[in-house]
Order: C-alpha cells, then structure tokens, then sequence
C-alpha cells in the first residue's frame, strides 16, 4: 500500500489532516483552488482563513470547546499549535490574530518536506487513492456535483452563515465606551458600547426594518442558530437582542455604576489592537445599510467600516447515513471527509476532524490499527455524533458537553461537574497519546 494521500482543501480541517499525515511520514498531494479561485466568504490567499471571527471560543476546560481544544493541542495539532503562538487577548475565550494565524498555518504547511501543494480547483475526487475532502461548506459547484454523484441518491442539507463586520480601533468613540469583561472575570478586553433604552429601540427598529442584500432562497428559518444574523435574532422580538449579544448583565458602565440597558461588545481582531470585531453580529445587510444602522450605536457614531458583514450559503453532508465515525465513507472507505461538510461546525470543531482524518488515514496507510477515540472525549464524541445514524434530522453540531458520555453519577454544580466531565476525558486521552504520537517522524 503507497504511502501517498490526496487532500482536498487547505482550510482548517485540511490544513489539520494534511499535517498529520506528513508528520507520520505520508506524502501528501495537498489541492487548494485560492487564489486562483476565491468564493465570497474569503478574503485572503492563505490556508486556514478565519472567515467569520477570530474567536475559538473558550479557553478553560470546564467549557466544551475549551476541553476540545486542550485535547487537541496535547495530542500535536498544528492548528492549536498555531493558535496559542497568535493569541489576541479576549478574556475567557481563545482569540486570534487572524492574518498572523493563517500566515503561520501556511508556512508550516508549505515547508513541510511531506507535504506539496497544487493550486487551482478540483472538479472532481480522484478515481483512485486515498483522498480527505475538506474542501468546507462553499465546495465548488463542479465538485460539489461530482460529491452528489458519488454518494447517489443522499441529499446534502444546507443553512446560511454570516461573517460580523470590523471597525478600526481608532475610530470607536471611547468617550461613550469603556473596556471590560463580563463580570470582571480575566483581563478588560472586550471594549463595551452601552446604549439606553431609548438608544436601543430606535437602533432595533432601524435593525429590524433595514433591507438585506439578496440571497437565492433564504429564508429566517434556514439560518443556523449557532451563527444566526443579527436582524434575524432581532425580528424575533424586542427583548431578543438583550439577552443574547447586547446582554448587558456583568458589564457595569464605570461612568454610571450601573449596568446599561443594552451593551454591544467589540473583541480585538488582530495582535496589535487596531481592529475590532462587532461580537455576535453576524449580518447580511447591505453594506450602505450596516453603515447607517450600526452608526445608531453611539460608540460606534463615527466608525470605519473596514469589512463589512456577509453572509453565505454553507453546505452540509447527511453525515449519519454517509460517513463512519472515523469520517470514511461507508460506501467507498478510500474516501474520507473532514471539516464544516461533515456537519461538525466551528472552527476547532473542523480541525478536529481533519485531525481525526488525517491520524487514522496515516495509520491505516502504514498498516496499523485505527485509534478509536472513546466518546468520553470531545474529539471522538463528534465523531460518533456526526456518523450516528439515529440521527434522523441531523444539524450541524458545535462540541458540547451534551454529546460527550455523562459521568453516571452525580456532582453539585454545572462548573464542577464539566470539569469533572474534562477531567476524565483527558486522563483517558492521555492514555492514548503514546499510540497516537508513536508513528510520528
């Protein structure tokens, strides 16, 4: 058996699988179609682009992505490799710079002696080998078409995502904002845009009544609850917003002593601190639109737009009656998927696949046992969750504490039992890691 394998796609998840493949020795034949074809979500001609924020969520073990994280980064991600070494301050939550981020990913990826890559699109999966499809949610039409063949008569699923915009620091009007983090807990690092209410009903009315760019098809009840639109959440009632990204509790204005009546958030987007993310406001208004609603913001009264929001079709694998839980096809295990198409969804939920992929295709190229991770541990939790076939009515899936095996008994407090819940998973992962590291070069 060759030790040779095909990627397709360098975002996180095959940027992830690629790396663990060359790591073990395999040569692999890594296809990206940037730059000489961009979709809409991508601005940047580099692998593992962070499209929609620069936040992989929680940072401590006792949250389910932090757990997730901390798995992966024992067990010799890149991409969490990665990640630690461009950290941007964000309180609880890991934090990028994204173009640092990316930048890095690709130069590891293109200095790897194991590891070439090819640019331009792929219109279909090879006919023979063994391939990893991480090509994401905006898979090319033309392989997207071939997917369809391969997998006959099963239907792909699909829901819209939206990117929030980015406002320059300088132009943030800090006589109306001030730094903190909710509660007081970590470092001030999210600067705190508070509105009152009559501030806030105006900027809700504005929201829910401004025109939205067109989409083929799109619908409120499509979007993704994981990342939905700002003036979706908004049409879903006036107090909606302010229990969700404009919650104002823990975040008490110093100029008041009081905690506003609505507070819009901003995250530090890069490592030098001169751009900022507008925290959970994921749009697909038009662009002349954002301008003119989010200005209502007073902080934000003379803002620099420097991205604007966007919003795209992403597209998702019926995965439970597709995919085994090391992310192979049933029907044809030669090829596997890995990433955001499985319909694992987040940005180290997607390298975690493509760890997954890429560990155990290596393995089985080098003619040793697959390691099959326990679903006590958030990465083989998703596994078995996205290739779990009494899923009838499968939706994308962030890692959560709610798909990982309960500890079977019972612990007072949801902090202290996640913990407990953490706890188990990476002594039990730590009993694996000398299998999985052992093939590494």
């Amino acid at each position: 058996m060759p030790n040779k394998a095909t990627v397709i796609g360098a975002g996180l998840a095959g940027s992830e699988a690629a790396w663990q493949l060359a790591q073990r020795g395999i040569a692999v034949d890594l296809y990206e179609m940037k730059p000489v074809r961009m979709t809409p979500a991508h601005h940047s001609n580099d692998f593992a682009e962070l499209c929609c924020s620069n936040s992989l969520r929680g940072a401590e073990i006792c949250t389910a992505p932090g757990l997730l994280k901390e798995e992966l980064r024992r067990a010799g991600s890149l991409l969490m490799m990665c990640a630690d070494a461009t950290r941007v301050e964000a309180g609880g939550a890991l934090a990028v710079d994204r173009v640092a981020f990316a930048a890095m990913v690709t130069e590891k990826i293109k200095s790897h002696p194991n590891i070439t890559v090819h640019a331009g699109e792929i219109t279909h999966i090879p006919d023979e080998g063994h391939v990893i499809v991480a090509t994401g949610p905006l898979t090319s039409d033309a392989l997207f078409d071939d997917i369809k063949n391969k997998i006959g008569q099963h239907e792909y699923l699909h829901f819209y995502d939206a990117a929030a915009p980015i406002v320059s620091f300088e132009s943030v009007d800090m006589e109306n904002a001030y730094f903190a983090s909710r509660y007081g807990k970590g470092t001030a690092d999210y600067i705190n845009c508070p509105m009152d209410r009559e501030q806030y009903d105006a900027f809700w009315q504005a929201l829910c009544d401004a025109e939205q760019a067109p989409v083929h098809g799109f619908e409120d009840k499509k979007v993704f609850e994981g990342c939905m639109p700002v003036e979706v959440m908004g049409r879903r009632g006036h107090d909606t917003l302010l229990y969700g990204p404009l919650k104002p509790v823990g975040l008490r204005d110093p100029r008041t002593g009081k905690d506003p009546y609505a507070v819009v958030q901003l995250r530090r987007d890069n490592a030098a601190g001169s751009l900022y993310n507008l925290v959970g406001f994921q749009t697909h208004l038009k662009f002349p639109e954002q301008k003119r609603v989010f200005s209502m913001i007073p902080a934000l009264r003379n803002a620099e737009f420097v991205r604007y929001g966007v919003m795209h079709r992403n597209t998702f694998m019926d995965s439970p009656r597709l995919l085994d839980r090391h992310f192979r096809l049933r029907e044809e295990p030669r090829i596997r998927f890995a990433g955001q198409m499985t319909g694992v969804e987040g940005y180290i939920e997607s390298a975690a696949s493509g760890f997954e992929a890429g560990l155990n295709l290596a393995r089985e190229l080098k003619g040793l046992p697959l390691i099959e991770f326990p679903d006590t541990t958030a990465i083989g939790a998703l596994g078995l969750y996205v290739s779990n076939e009494a899923n009838v009515k499968f939706q994308p899936m962030n890692i959560n504490f709610g798909i990982i095996q309960p500890l079977g008994y019972r612990v007072k407090g949801k902090r202290e039992k996640n913990t407990q819940i953490a706890l188990r998973a990476l002594e039990q992962l730590d009993g694996l890691l000398d299998t999985v590291k052992e093939d590494v070069l």
